[in-house]
């Protein structure tokens, strides 16, 4: 651990050498001409021409010098909402920021589809960002471990991942999260804080103890912690310049505590004057970065005066006529708003099976260990990781068994946090690797939600097509095994409800490796449920099939049984306990067809309605709550589309709306028996 240290006062003269009297001035362009920007945007919300804004005057020294510090087109930065002038240090337009504010199809953040300031420039190394507050910091660091293996691999210079936040997001466990494992895995990044003291309303000493950063986090072994005066453009430059030379040759991360001003209120929603008092206010006006340097670059003859009139004039003058030029330019279509929620293609080939009928049958489990093995094997930036999967354990469930004896530290250990886990393997993936992270339980998935919602759903959307993020997340799910309140679990309903995820839920075995051999070649995120009893259940039991090249498109649900008077549409450990209903119902002169949808994101709705269209009457049976459950979106749709095929109520057998208890027989009463089925089947029949 580094002592926290200051530069002294004296420094931004005896920096010139470093930062020369033509980086001043372009420093001060930089910082002119995002000041302006934001004065003109103001303005014209008070025109009523855009709906938000956030500013970012009195961060620009310090965002400037980290532009600059930064090699472009080769380090990576995960910016947050108040990072204009650190964007277009690296690159990025006045137009393009009136773009964005103005909501236009050529914004190049999302093409309109989120609000200002959420930056992501894929030409300037800017992974799209969302209003999110914290999630990018473990972003960050799958980009930055994925460096670390692609300059193994490769050798080339090390990229730096940049990672910037305000000091209210410091109160975010993913901060301390993405402090861990970047220390631990020495990651070649660095951690900026622009810290204005101010969370909104709330002040820094509301937020944390002793309302210093840089004191708080000597315990973080492996991380330099350094204080900087965010208002000094070149103070602010030599200690971000000295964190990227570190972190790039490969002495780990940096966490710089900036210390800058917020000459705004939070946003154009926001009114400071609610909360701070003027003198406070006349204070941080005296630390105008902005004017600081103008000052400095007067005194040491950098500058004349009327130089600098003339400069000013000048960029005025042009930020005016951007904002015209962005006043008209074209809107997004309305054609284009449900546009790459998915990829643009689709896979819907399934290959022929070709199975060795003298071959043993495997156990669901594995099934997907083989599947996983295949994977590793034919992609070399597949990445197994989570909780215990590693070495001789290979999972609690030991799907992942022999995967890191064969493939090394490719399939490793992850701490114990599920926002963890789904964060790096973002970060990961956007950097063209292709990670299958494992949650251990389903029950706990909920740590890891705002990245699974928020983030990884929304990447491909949000970023208008220009990011994307393919994750499998391995999941095992469900009860039927005593385990309690927290081991038994189903959650498809509730992720069905997020758009841009796949969710497979497999009954047997075969199923289980040709989905989980999909969703690995799939360009969309995806999340894998595995029914924790199906793992060696004989019933799930298959032949796999002898050609490597197998896989089961998404989408494409499987008649089980056949049959004339109910149809019953199910998925996971249900689809047994129905067949075994329909064989039972077989003998008493009921007819019974069984569908098995195998996918929930998306599902088989030709198959299902073709089904009802010919038995006229539908049990729809699920394992979870029967409230809000998914079968009640399968229920809806069918009698939306298939009311006049009709001949008795669509029926929904489902677990009890209660959690599903630890005691056997407790647990009976929960979740649906095959009794349960038997009487629901009957009454429709009968109907």
């Amino acid at each position: 651990m580094t002592k926290s240290k200051r530069l002294p006062k004296t420094a931004a003269k005896h920096l010139l050498p470093l930062f020369s009297h033509d980086d001043v001035i372009s420093a001060y362009k930089l910082m002119y001409e995002s000041r302006t920007l934001d004065e003109k945007m103001l303005i014209m919300i008070r025109q009523g021409k855009s709906y938000f804004h956030i500013g970012c005057m009195g961060h620009e020294a310090v965002q400037v010098a980290c532009g600059k510090a930064m090699r472009k087109g080769l380090d990576f930065l995960f910016p947050y909402y108040r990072d204009q002038a650190l964007c277009m240090s690296l690159g990025q337009s006045s137009y393009e920021c009136f773009l964005s504010f103005l909501a236009r199809a050529d914004d190049p953040h999302g093409g309109g589809r989120q609000m200002p300031m959420h930056y992501g420039n894929k030409r300037l190394n800017i992974p799209t960002s969302s209003s999110s507050t914290g999630t990018q910091f473990l972003q960050a660091v799958g980009c930055a471990l994925a460096e670390k293996r692609l300059h193994r691999e490769t050798k080339k210079p090390m990229a730096v991942t940049v990672v910037t936040t305000g000091d209210g997001t410091t109160s975010q466990g993913e901060f301390y999260e993405a402090l861990s494992w970047a220390a631990r895995e020495q990651a070649p990044m660095v951690f900026l804080v622009e810290n204005n003291r101010y969370a909104i309303s709330v002040a820094i000493t509301e937020q944390r103890p002793g309302g210093v950063i840089a004191d708080n986090f000597k315990s973080f072994h492996g991380i330099k912690v350094v204080s900087v005066d965010g208002c000094d453009v070149m103070e602010s430059y030599a200690v971000i310049k000295e964190a990227i030379q570190r972190a790039q040759a490969g002495l780990g991360p940096t966490l710089i505590d900036a210390d800058v001003v917020r000459l705004l209120p939070h946003s154009s929603s926001d009114d400071d004057k609610k909360y701070r008092n003027s003198e406070d206010l006349l204070a941080e006006q005296k630390r105008d970065p902005l004017m600081r340097l103008r000052s400095f670059m007067l005194i040491n003859k950098i500058c004349q005066e009327k130089e600098l009139i003339k400069l000013e004039q000048s960029i005025k003058q042009f930020i005016d006529d951007e904002a015209e030029r962005a006043l008209v330019a074209s809107l997004p279509r309305a054609t284009d708003a449900t546009k790459h929620v998915w990829a643009e293609v689709q896979d819907e080939h399934e290959p022929p099976l070709e199975i060795n009928p003298n071959s043993e049958p495997v156990v669901m489990v594995d099934a997907i260990n083989r599947a996983l093995r295949e994977g590793l094997q034919s992609d070399p930036r597949m990445l197994v990781f989570g909780q215990d999967v590693a070495h001789g354990k290979g999972g609690v469930f030991t799907a992942t068994r022999g995967l890191t004896k064969e493939f090394g530290d490719r399939c490793f250990n992850a701490p114990l946090a599920e926002a963890s886990i789904v964060g790096v393997a973002i970060g990961y993936a956007l950097r063209g690797f292709k990670p299958v992270p494992e949650i251990q339980f389903a029950d706990y998935i909920w740590t890891a939600m705002m990245q699974i919602r928020n983030e990884l759903a929304t990447i491909r959307y949000r970023s208008n097509n220009d990011f994307f993020a393919p994750v499998v997340i391995r999941v095992p799910v469900g009860g039927y095994i005593h385990g309690g309140l927290c081991h038994s679990q189903n959650i498809e309903a509730t992720f069905a409800h997020f758009p841009g995820l796949k969710i497979a839920l497999p009954s047997t075995a075969l199923d289980a490796y040709g989905l989980l051999k999909t969703a690995m070649m799939s360009q969309d995120p995806v999340l894998f449920l595995e029914h924790k009893a199906l793992y060696r259940q004989g019933f799930a039991r298959s032949r796999l099939p002898e050609n490597t090249s197998y896989h089961l498109p998404f989408g494409k649900g499987f008649l089980k049984r056949t049959g004339d008077d109910v149809t019953v549409v199910t998925y996971g450990i249900l689809v047994q306990r129905a067949c075994e209903a329909a064989e039972d119902l077989a003998a008493q002169g009921i007819s019974v067809e069984v569908i098995d949808l195998r996918t929930i994101v998306p599902y088989d709705r030709a198959l299902v309605w073709a089904s009802v269209k010919k038995t006229g009457k539908v049990l729809v049976l699920h394992e979870d709550m029967r409230f809000m459950g998914f079968g009640a979106e399968i229920a809806s749709d069918i009698a939306e589309n298939c009311f006049m095929s009709l001949d008795a109520p669509v029926r929904r057998l489902a677990a009890k709306d209660t959690p599903v208890p630890y005691s056997p027989e407790l647990e009976a009463v929960i979740l649906p028996q095959t009794k349960d089925i038997l009487d629901a089947i009957r009454e429709l029949a009968d109907y």
